[in-house]
């Protein structure tokens, strides 16, 4: 498994051991990672991460998973597991403002109520 962060791509980085007399000896620097459960509030589930400790200090900054998700840019270095989870939150995102705005999300009109055809001949008696 790799040492890397499946939100941030963070790593492992390389640098040196430096002793008192400045002897240096390479050495690698491991990410804090963690095995978390997050819960996406949108989605309605939880999903298993591997995560370092200071994402997960940047997903409770954020305000939890579904805005730190939002927040990552798509060109970011991620998992494919995660790119899937911030397209299905971002579809996701985008239902549920059309739903509360009264538009569909093919387009951004206001739905209108169309009459059905069996009314059309009784509605011209109605007095307007």
């Amino acid at each position: 498994m790799a040492r890397r962060c499946e939100s941030t791509g963070k790593g492992v980085q390389c640098g040196y051991r430096v002793s008192h007399a400045h002897n240096k000896t390479k050495r690698r620097f491991l990410p804090n990672l963690l095995r978390v459960s997050v819960r996406s509030d949108i989605l309605g589930q939880s999903f298993r991460l591997r995560i370092a400790a200071s994402t997960l200090r940047s997903i409770e900054h954020r305000g939890g998973f579904d805005a730190f998700l939002l927040k990552i840019p798509s060109t970011a270095v991620i998992s494919p597991r995660v790119r899937d989870l911030k397209r299905k939150v971002e579809a996701r995102k985008r239902l549920i403002e059309a739903g509360a705005a009264g538009t569909t999300v093919e387009q951004d009109k206001p739905t209108e109520q169309i009459p059905s055809p069996e009314y059309e001949d009784e509605g011209s008696n109605l007095p307007a």
